[in-house]
């Protein structure tokens, strides 16, 4: 073994300490996740989809009641370009308000329908069930109305006289979910939140940035029921009612677990449900996804919620296209990236319009291919 001279030991060992630290000269960077806006350098072949390949229908829309003609006008011209023939307008209201809706949109026939929605004041009075049932009935056969759709409030923030919250499965409610079915129309009820917004803001929760920029949107447990009681009632309604059509909106915040998902509608044959504002989740798993909507072909429709034209577009690449690693358009909803499913010609019609059609009666069938 040969030895190196002391001399040369030492004079390594200095230059060695006087070497400028590399750690040194590339400080930390300051920003903030909520700037990190990292621009992929991946090169895959990408097909934009401004234009859904068949008309669709939107069941999870809001406008309002009251538009403007040149807002009316231009909303129209977005859902041609965008290849819409309907949408769902979920915000009607009831009584006088709901018909003025109708009249108002009524200019351009057959493009927007209306949901009525429940007035709870007198929920305490026993005749409440009985008057709201009433309500909705004419609001279907007088008004137009062509289904009815529960807003959250019903089962987290809602209080009756008593200060007690109103649960989802409530038995005052009965009467008017029984209408519904008499009436033949869909309930589309929004229950409960995304999961993670009932757990704690902390480093795991994979919502943290919404839920750090909206924490009002946090659902702690010292104010709120759990995630799972809050599906148990809504379940419960669904299965105490077997005679009327429930649309779960947003996947019923089951889109991260899609199997939990296909068990209830496995064993609810009068439940559907829709993709609105959670096509995040889909687009990260598109082999899991492709499957569940193959399977559940019958069951899953379009939907969008908070109206931009510019979002659609993402809905259609997910569903139409095999495209990989492209932007979601909302970081704080997703901040990973989206895949397409590719889906089937006869799987796209069904989730576009056809399921649709068959559960919403009330819209008409022109304009929709066969």
């Amino acid at each position: 073994m040969r030895f190196l001279p002391v001399s040369l030991l030492l004079f390594t060992a200095t230059v060695v300490a006087r070497a400028p630290s590399l750690t040194a000269q590339a400080p930390r960077p300051t920003m903030s996740i909520e700037e990190y806006e990292p621009r992929s350098t991946l090169v895959v072949p990408a097909h934009p989809k401004p234009r859904a390949k068949f008309p669709f229908i939107d069941v999870h829309g809001h406008q309002p009641t009251s538009p403007t003609e040149a807002g009316l006008a231009k909303l129209i011209g977005e859902m041609d370009q965008l290849n819409m023939r309907v949408m769902v307008n979920l915000s009607g209201r009831q009584g006088p308000q709901l018909a003025a809706a109708v009249k108002a949109y009524a200019r351009y026939p057959g493009r927007v329908v209306f949901f009525a929605n429940l007035n709870f004041a007198g929920l305490d009075d026993p005749a409440w069930g009985a008057r709201a049932a009433a309500q909705l009935e004419q609001d279907v056969r007088q008004s137009g109305a062509v289904g009815l759709k529960i807003f959250k409030n019903l089962g987290m923030d809602l209080k009756d006289g008593s200060g007690q919250r109103v649960r989802t499965d409530d038995p005052r409610l009965d009467p008017v979910w029984r209408k519904a079915g008499e009436l033949g129309i869909p309930v589309l009820i929004h229950t409960a939140e995304p999961p993670a917004f009932f757990d704690p803001i902390d480093k795991y929760n994979e919502r943290w940035l919404e839920l750090t920029q909206f924490p009002g949107r946090a659902r702690p447990s010292g104010t709120y029921p759990s995630f799972d009681s809050l599906m148990t009632e809504q379940h419960r309604v669904f299965k105490r009612h077997p005679r009327t059509q429930f649309i779960a909106a947003h996947l019923d915040w089951m889109g991260a677990d899609l199997g939990r998902l296909g068990r209830l509608l496995d064993s609810l044959p009068n439940v559907f449900t829709e993709v609105g504002a959670v096509i995040y989740e889909l687009g990260r798993q598109p082999r899991a996804a492709r499957d569940f909507l193959i399977k559940y072909q019958d069951r899953v429709m379009m939907g969008k919620d908070a109206y931009a034209a510019e979002e659609y577009p993402v809905y259609f690449r997910i569903f139409e296209t095999a495209d990989e690693y492209f932007d979601y358009y909302r970081k704080r909803h997703a901040f990973w990236k989206m895949y397409g499913l590719d889906l089937p010609d006869p799987v796209l019609k069904k989730v576009y319009y056809q399921n649709a059609l068959r559960v919403i009666r009330g819209i008409p069938r022109e304009g929709f291919p066969e």
